[in-house]
């Protein structure tokens, strides 16, 4: 059976949600910004701009009429692959980073090859923005099978929930059995929700300097944190005892 890695494994393995979740809000940002309000990461804000659409011009971008569904696809097929690579005898982290990495390199191309003039109604804008809503899906399945231990690195407000209700319990109930484990999420969630804040203040910071070339940020993240699952196993660092 493959080994899940986990956020305990490696030095390199405890920073990757906390890079991850800059990845996330800095490509959600940069892509709503650039392409005209089309959400990358956050993806179910998609359906309440679709209803403003609907309700405001009778229509919708084609982009955001099927970023829903793409995300979904996306999350089966990358679930489907991660099965394919267990049955296979193969580690799950490294190859799904790596998609990831490749699809927001699609992204960050066709964006700067479109520039200003890319828009969500046209066949470049909607294959830009695809690429980047299925970079965020393949993120969540990295999360969700492939990194044991850590929180939502592309969805805040579950993490925001989670970590006031903890600390509130926390504050609240400290001599409660309960407690040490909701401080112990605490600590976990608090680094992704504060890297998702400075991912969104980054990419807007780029997005109004450079446009949608500043998609360079986002991508060189996803790169280091393929970098990032490389860094050897705490198991794999130690020597035996009594080794030379």
């Amino acid at each position: 059976m493959v080994r899940v890695a986990s956020v305990r494994d490696s030095a390199g393995a405890r920073f990757l949600p906390l890079v991850l979740s800059i990845t996330a809000g800095s490509v959600d940002t940069i892509g709503f910004v650039g392409l005209g309000g089309l959400f990358t990461a956050h993806i179910t804000g998609n359906l309440v701009i679709l209803a403003a659409y609907l309700i405001k011009a009778r229509y919708a971008p084609i982009a955001i009429l099927i970023s829903v569904p793409v995300f979904v696809t996306v999350l089966m097929l990358g679930r489907a692959f991660v099965g394919v690579l267990e049955r296979s005898n193969i580690e799950t982290l490294k190859p799904l980073l790596l998609l990831q990495w490749l699809l927001l390199v699609g992204f960050l191309v066709l964006a700067t090859v479109g520039g200003p003039h890319l828009a969500l109604h046209d066949r470049d804008g909607i294959i830009a923005g695809m690429l980047g809503v299925s970079a965020m899906a393949t993120q969540n399945v990295v999360v969700g099978h492939a990194l044991r231990g850590a929180p939502s690195t592309a969805v805040m407000t579950t993490n925001i929930t989670r970590f006031v209700l903890d600390i509130g319990q926390v504050l609240l109930d400290p001599h409660s059995t309960r407690t040490p484990e909701a401080a112990f999420r605490a600590r976990q969630t608090l680094p992704v929700i504060a890297g998702f804040a400075v991912g969104c203040g980054l990419g807007a910071g780029c997005q109004a300097r450079f446009g949608l070339e500043s998609l360079m940020l986002p991508t060189g993240l996803a790169l280091f944190a393929l970098l990032l699952a490389f860094v050897p196993a705490r198991e794999a660092q130690e020597s035996p005892k009594g080794s030379l």
